[in-house]
């Protein structure tokens, strides 16, 4: 069978009183309760009418009882479709109306709101689900038995739909199907080195690929025990770390890490493997990190339509500045804007094919067509390059790209230069309208409290000393914080807009 529930269930232990996830307040979930509420919940589906096929959007906090709901959708053979827990209602009209779910289940506090949004969608059902688990989604699904079997999917039908972030208008929804999930959790298990022996400390979202897929799915497949916080908390993080053998955050994660003076080797002395991903790396942190604990990082490289593509090695050299190697089962090429291959060390756009990509994008054949070569490579819009020994060196995305008077030039490459200098806790180097340029290059730098920085002169001129003219910003803004979403990423697009009169008179 192709479900990525049968995926699962074939991995649970033969004991299935075994403890699959315990929480920070110490509750634990076995693999019987996580069958018998996922089949409860699989059995309310079935009797709200909602089809194999038909969408399921969740906007609820984390909890053992929304994993068991996102579980539920797999054997029911419906799509599930989880939204970020901070999305406005603006956003959640725009996500609904292109959806059009059968169902939608929300937080208690939301419930009014999301139902209107929801009528106004075509959906009559909004159900309720909050931080611990209560609400008339369990309510209902504890009135009935558990679905005892596993809808029958294929391989190519659709376990999941999730939202891009939508840098270049509106957000797409990713069609993810039970093959694409199933073999990218299978090859991460194997590129990790996951086992039952292993303890996952899980403080991620899972409404993302990330720690909903990446995370849960190794964990599932491996049958590693999962200690399950409701978000990230450096100092609840460190106290876990003795019983934990596995950790993956986001950059934001290792800098708040390193900001404690807990964080040391023997706090992170049973830690085995450390993941960053979902946003870049700054060197500073990953040196830093390794000074402190004597871990290098594990930096990988995915995005919501294909999950992951590469990754720096469990054995051997976790190189800084890159994201590794394309993971088994993944063609991965560095391509001009016309899909030719690029020589080795030139810059090009990410094409990968393989069985972790999206079958496509919900409702929109154009931009499904559009985002497919007709070999079936997939154009990430992600600028990079081959070093030279072979290992993928990120640059930048290709929305990020700005033309300064006729020259591309790609912000990664003078971030780079810039992160490194004392006094700055991190850059973005972005374009805005120019007269003369047609847009300027700027950087906005975020500071690090209490500490000294160089002046936008010192700046620029060290920039020119390793930069060609061109990509030396004409002007370097200080501030206290960059704008980020959920999962660390700067939001180039607010920085934009904020400047956008810059250059201006």
């Amino acid at each position: 069978m192709s479900n990525l529930y049968a995926a699962f269930r074939a991995a649970f232990p033969r004991d299935l009183s075994r403890v699959c996830l315990e929480t920070d307040k110490g509750r634990t979930v076995s693999y019987a309760e996580i069958e018998e509420q996922s089949g409860r919940i699989a059995a309310l589906l079935d009797k709200l009418g909602v089809k194999p096929g038909e969408r399921v959007t969740v906007q609820v906090d984390k909890s053992p009882e929304a994993l068991f709901l996102y579980l539920g959708c797999l054997r029911a053979g419906v799509v599930y479709m989880p939204l970020n827990s901070g999305y406005t209602a603006a956003e959640l009209d725009y996500f609904l109306s292109d959806a059009t779910p059968a169902l939608v289940v929300s937080t208690p506090k939301a419930f009014e709101d999301m139902k209107v949004l929801a009528a106004k969608a075509g959906c009559k059902t909004v159900l309720t689900l909050d931080s611990e688990g209560q609400g008339s989604l369990t309510e209902q699904a504890q009135a009935l038995a558990p679905r005892p079997d596993i809808a029958a999917s294929e391989p190519d039908d659709v376990a999941a739909m999730l939202y891009t972030s939508g840098t270049t208008g509106r957000s797409k929804g990713a069609l993810l199907t039970h093959r694409s999930l199933v073999s990218n959790a299978e090859t991460l298990v194997g590129a990790w080195g996951f086992t039952e022996k292993d303890v996952l400390l899980h403080t991620l979202p899972i409404f993302h690929v990330h720690g909903l897929f990446v995370a849960f799915g190794c964990a599932l497949l491996s049958r590693a025990k999962m200690l399950f916080h409701p978000a990230f908390d450096a100092e609840k993080a460190l106290a876990a770390m003795g019983e934990a053998t596995v950790f993956m955050g986001v950059p934001t994660y290792y800098t708040r890490l390193l900001a404690s003076a807990d964080l040391s080797k023997a706090k992170a002395a049973n830690i085995r493997l450390f993941v960053s991903g979902s946003a870049p790396l700054l060197a500073e942190t990953f040196s830093a990190f390794h000074e402190r604990t004597g871990h290098h990082i594990l930096e990988r490289y995915g995005m919501t339509e294909t999950g992951m593509n590469t990754s720096n090695p469990l054995i051997g050299e976790r190189r800084l500045g890159t994201v590794g190697f394309p993971l088994e089962g993944v063609e991965l090429r560095i391509a001009d804007d016309e899909g030719n291959p690029v020589a080795k060390g030139e810059t090009g756009i990410i094409e990968v094919r393989g069985p972790n990509v999206l079958k496509g994008y919900w409702n929109n054949p154009e931009k499904t067509a559009a985002a497919f070569r007709s070999d079936g490579f997939f154009v990430t819009g992600d600028v990079a390059k081959l070093d030279r020994d072979g290992y993928v060196v990120i640059v930048g995305r290709a929305s990020d790209m700005i033309i300064s008077g006729g020259y591309n030039v790609y912000p990664k490459e003078i971030e780079t230069v810039i992160d490194a200098m004392d006094g700055v806790g991190e850059s973005a180097v972005i374009g805005v309208p120019h007269p003369d340029f047609g847009e300027g290059v700027a950087a906005v730098i975020r500071t690090l409290p209490g500490k000294s920085h160089p002046s936008e002169g010192e700046i620029i001129a060290a920039l020119k000393k390793e930069l060609a003219g061109y990509k030396v910003p004409k002007k370097v803004l200080f501030v206290e914080d960059l704008p980020r979403n959920a999962m660390g990423k700067v939001v180039k697009a607010e920085l934009r807009k904020a400047n956008a009169g810059l250059f201006q008179g």
